[in-house]
């Protein structure tokens, strides 16, 4: 047995079921008016789009194959489940007796589903929270020891069964979670009623509310650091910041973001965006801000993103600064192009426009890509092109559906819990209002990047890919580097970013941030949070490299200034305004691509 507490002689006062029943009533009356009017209006967008049905039922299709060929498995298992139900069973009713509290299973510290007090005072409530944790850890088990699945079945066995038993816990129903009973009979359901309300807001936009959006506007409370859009094309237009310091670095810096979301993470607030935070180091900084592409972008492949991304903005950096290097940053799909254009200007002989590069959470070798590999293989992406095909584009709220799956308890449940149960606003949070500000993936660019990369592979292969007639090969890139991945990053596990370390011809400094793909790069040195570590060595294995590493309290973001310092150099010059006198300002910052709409 784990942990054991003293007994509570009062638990938290649950409602009356009398006056339960009758709050219940009154709720399925006026909630029903509510659902008349809502069938009245806009028709519903799904969700869940974008998730393949069938690649789920084929793969535990498989799953029970294997365990009809296995069966001692599942009966070992099934014991070993009874024998702890059992000892649950006897633990609770020794407490009802009047015994002490004791836990046969305990929730991870950092699960919030079951912070409530209710969930370890109450004897009822603590049983039903360990009875679900019991069964949820007995049926993930037990999926994951049937053997005779082949590495991509079992991957996508893990992950929806995950999917399944985050979805059934007792903290997302009504009768099962004790705050959401307390708050409808003090509230007398009007908890419920706010819920159902917000719940048919959610239908008809087809999304779960993850902030407040009214409290965010682009260009007004978020992505405000001055600045001019002094060029633009077809995909993007180039933000050129207005400078804060009488001398600025003589080396301009080139910030490359994802396409697959807007580039103002890096710009949020004042308060926690890298753009001000490196303006104000001396930094004349450019960002590249992508077009949010419709169908007539529909055949605008990966090497168009190439030579209008950061081709394209290279020219311009030097036309305006009159520099012929640059240091430039990518992040995540982001840093995969700058990988590829530096080998690229390397074929070409022009190696020395990058000065130096940065790369945030990016992945070159996609052998071992993390979860969202379940989401990749030959008949899930035929069934994602067929679909592109239809419209020239995969919809953004497709990937917003992919990437919260890979947090479903914080970026799905806990909504569910405090928008359609607590019937609660959600909190205004500037991060998750980016993160819902999703975006399209054009046809041909998004179908080449998952089979070339992630299916195949073959960005790590000398020539395995072609961009602009090019041959790539990382091996070529001599720049010295600076790559960042998180510890606990979802998208780009850490593991993976790290073999870029393995992959560059020339000196790299390897530093891994704490928290995930967001917040572990989104990380001011002000807030103190979080840490990071170092190592002067890359050796291959990166277990040994953090078995060596260096811990270091507070924000990464300071090492890498240093970092630039020492590389690029810190010569200035007199601060440069936006243009430079060579292009006239077409807009101010943050611009207007930025802010065009997807479907969410």
């Amino acid at each position: 047995m784990a942990e054991q507490q003293g007994g509570s002689n009062e638990s938290p006062e649950m409602p009356d079921a009398a006056e339960l029943a009758r709050t219940m009533a009154n709720i399925a009356t006026k909630s029903q008016e509510l659902a008349r009017n809502f069938l009245s209006r806009e028709k519903l967008s799904s969700p869940l789009e974008g998730v393949d049905p069938f690649t789920i039922a084929n793969a535990y299709a498989e799953l029970g194959r294997q365990a009809a060929q296995n069966p001692e498995k599942v009966v070992e298992a099934q014991f070993q489940f009874w024998q702890q139900a059992v000892n649950l069973w006897g633990v609770t009713a020794k407490r009802m007796l009047g015994g002490e509290r004791e836990s046969v299973v305990e929730p991870d510290p950092s699960d919030r589903r079951f912070k409530d007090e209710s969930w370890a005072e109450n004897p009822m409530f603590d049983h039903i929270k360990q009875s679900y944790l019991l069964s949820a850890q007995w049926l993930l088990d037990t999926v994951n020891d049937i053997e005779g699945l082949d590495q991509q079945t079992a991957k996508k066995v893990d992950f929806y069964t995950r999917q399944f038993v985050d979805a059934l816990s007792p903290s997302n129903f009504m009768m099962t979670n004790p705050e959401v009973l307390r708050t409808t009979v003090e509230t007398g359901g009007q908890n419920l009623l706010d819920g159902l309300e917000n719940l048919l807001q959610d239908m008809e936009q087809g999304r779960i509310s993850q902030t407040d959006y009214d409290a965010f506007e682009v260009g007004t409370n978020l992505a405000v650091t001055p600045g001019k859009v002094i060029y633009q094309n077809e995909l993007m237009q180039l933000i050129q910041y207005s400078p804060s310091t009488e001398e600025v670095y003589k080396t301009p810096l080139l910030i490359i973001p994802p396409w697959i979301n807007k580039y103002y993470i890096l710009d949020l607030r004042e308060k926690n965006s890298y753009v001000k935070w490196c303006v104000d180091q001396g930094y004349t900084v450019f960002m590249i801000s992508w077009v949010n592409p419709d169908e007539k972008l529909a055949q605008k492949s990966f090497e168009d993103y190439m030579r209008e991304g950061p081709l394209a903005a290279l020219d311009v950096v030097e036309e305006v600064t009159g520099e012929k290097q640059t240091n430039v940053i990518g992040y995540c799909l982001g840093g995969t192009l700058l990988a590829c254009t530096l080998s690229y200007l390397d074929q070409h002989g022009q190696s020395d426009r990058v000065k130096a590069s940065t790369f945030f959470t990016t992945m070159v070798d996609f052998s071992e890509a993390g979860e969202l590999e379940v989401f990749i293989d030959e008949e899930q992406i035929q069934a994602l092109e067929n679909k592109m095909a239809e419209q020239g584009y995969l919809e953004g709220s497709a990937m917003a559906t992919t990437f919260n799956m890979l947090r479903a308890n914080d970026l799905i449940w806990s909504f569910v819990v405090n928008n359609y149960l607590l019937g609660k606003e959600p909190f205004p949070f500037d991060l998750l209002y980016w993160n819902s500000d999703s975006t399209r993936m054009p046809a041909a660019m998004h179908s080449f990047y998952l089979r070339k990369m992630y299916l195949e592979n073959k960005l790590i292969e000398p020539g395995g890919i072609e961009l602009l007639d090019t041959p790539i090969d990382l091996r070529a890139i001599n720049q010295p580097s600076f790559v960042l991945a998180t510890k606990e990053d979802h998208i780009a596990p850490w593991k993976s970013g790290y073999a870029l370390t393995q992959h560059l011809k020339g000196s790299v400094r390897f530093v891994l941030a704490a928290s995930g793909h967001i917040a572990g790069v989104v990380n001011p040195p002000a807030k103190q949070k979080y840490c990071y570590w170092t190592n002067a060595k890359n050796p291959k294995d990166p277990d040994t490299w953090l078995k060596n590493a260096t811990e270091h309290k507070g924000s990464w973001w300071p090492e890498w200034h240093s970092w630039c310092t020492k590389t690029v150099g810190t010569e200035t010059v007199t601060a440069r305004q936006p243009g430079g006198g060579v292009y006239t300002p077409i807009e101010d910052a943050p611009g207007s691509y930025v802010k065009m709409k997807g479907q969410s």
